[in-house]
């Protein structure tokens, strides 16, 4: 998983800074509307607003703007109404993929996603086809030159996390969904920075890629995530820490 979790650390760096913030908002936005919508517009009581709510903050969204994103979800305010679809498929080299949308265009929506992934090298499958793959996990990334390793490994194992893996250029807190919160509360209060930290999926094995099938892959990620019906992407991708750097 070395692979996917450090495209999403740089994403999750770059994005904090370039052109895209609005688009970053827009989902976020939408995510916060539809958990608002499901659960409540109480975060104490509503897990995945309250998760909702800790991304918006993370990339300094205004508070009237997630207040406002809450009332549409409970239909104190008017707003469009989305809903929830995802699809599976396989990228360059056989990777498995899995597309999390929130649109108001069910139709429009899984057409541009099967577009884009015959543009770049891959295919849409069945339902079910590789969502066997993924386990839903809680992930906080550091930096190695950012954290001491002894210290976070012995915090982390004791607010509740599963595991601390060592990768090339950083380590990986691994939670089970529920403990998510615990874990990463104990980190804040420690006042150690981390690159990222959010409830996704984790695959149980990785498929490695380096040249041209890499590069494929990568932008086969930006064009999905930059798809406005696109909420999430998840991918069992491997690719060398240097190389992931180069072509993102």
């Amino acid at each position: 998983m070395s692979g996917h979790s450090k495209w999403h650390s740089i994403k999750h760096k770059k994005g904090a800074a370039d052109a895209k913030r609005g688009k970053i908002f827009t989902k976020l936005i939408k995510e916060i509307t539809v958990a608002a919508r499901l659960g409540g517009g109480d975060p104490d009581g509503n897990p995945r607003l309250r998760q909702a709510i800790a991304a918006a903050k993370a990339e300094n969204m205004p508070k009237e703007n997630i207040a406002r994103a809450i009332k549409k979800g409970t239909g104190e305010l008017e707003g469009t109404s989305y809903e929830e679809a995802s699809y599976e498929g396989y990228g360059p080299g056989g990777v498995a993929l899995l597309v999390d949308c929130l649109t108001d265009n069910r139709n429009r929506a899984v057409a541009e996603v099967k577009h884009l992934f015959e543009r770049h090298g891959g295919s849409l499958g069945e339902p079910g086809c590789v969502a066997w793959i993924f386990d839903t996990k809680g992930l906080i990334t550091f930096e190695k030159d950012k954290v001491d390793e002894e210290q976070l490994l012995e915090l982390a194992l004791e607010a509740g996390a599963e595991d601390v893996k060592e990768e090339e250029t950083q380590f990986e807190v691994i939670t089970d969904p529920a403990d998510f919160e615990a874990v990463k509360q104990a980190i804040d209060e420690a006042g150690l920075s981390y690159t990222l930290a959010e409830i996704t999926k984790i695959p149980k094995n990785t498929v490695k890629l380096e040249g041209k099938q890499a590069e494929q892959m990568l932008k086969l990620m930006q064009g999905l995530e930059d798809n406005e019906d696109v909420n999430n992407v998840y991918a069992n991708f491997d690719i060398p820490d240097d190389v992931l750097e180069a072509l993102s």
